[in-house]
């Protein structure tokens, strides 16, 4: 038996570093959930300095027991140095490892893009809105979860 959506509850982990890009990301993963039969009070969102500080909000998040799943945002942009790489890098696999220790669906969303135009196209643009992609995924792994685990 699968839980309704109306009574799962989210966390949303969302990088301030790069707003005019997240917040689009935010509106678009909170959209989808709200579609789907969440109900907005069923959604926290936490903002944290940056992409790289995510993986311990969303440990803090899988660790407070409260939550079916967690959603992480944030935007990566190449610039002049190698920084974007280890953001990135350590980013994707601190979510990993959040997920994998917990066993609590925690997804990615982390934007990793060349250029501006790149991650607002990625942002509700022409490529869609990959924050509303990461709440579907996460709506889905927590049905897939249920599935397995009552088997």
């Amino acid at each position: 038996m699968t839980k309704e959506t109306k009574t799962l509850q989210f966390a949303i982990i969302v990088a301030r570093w790069n707003n005019f890009v997240t917040q689009k990301l935010l509106d678009g993963a909170k959209q989808c959930l709200i579609e789907k039969g969440v109900p907005e009070k069923n959604i926290t969102t936490t903002w944290v300095p940056g992409s790289f500080e995510i993986p311990t909000a969303a440990r803090w998040a899988t660790a407070s027991n409260q939550f079916d799943a967690v959603i992480c945002l944030g935007a990566v942009i190449l610039g002049e140095t190698d920084h974007y790489k280890h953001v990135s890098e350590q980013a994707a696999g601190g979510i990993q490892q959040v997920a994998l220790d917990t066993q609590i669906p925690v997804i990615f969303g982390v934007l990793t893009c060349k250029t501006t135009e790149q991650a607002l196209a990625r942002a509700g643009g022409t490529s869609g809105n990959s924050g509303s992609e990461a709440a579907n995924a996460a709506l889905e792994m927590v049905q897939i979860k249920e599935n397995l685990l009552s088997n």
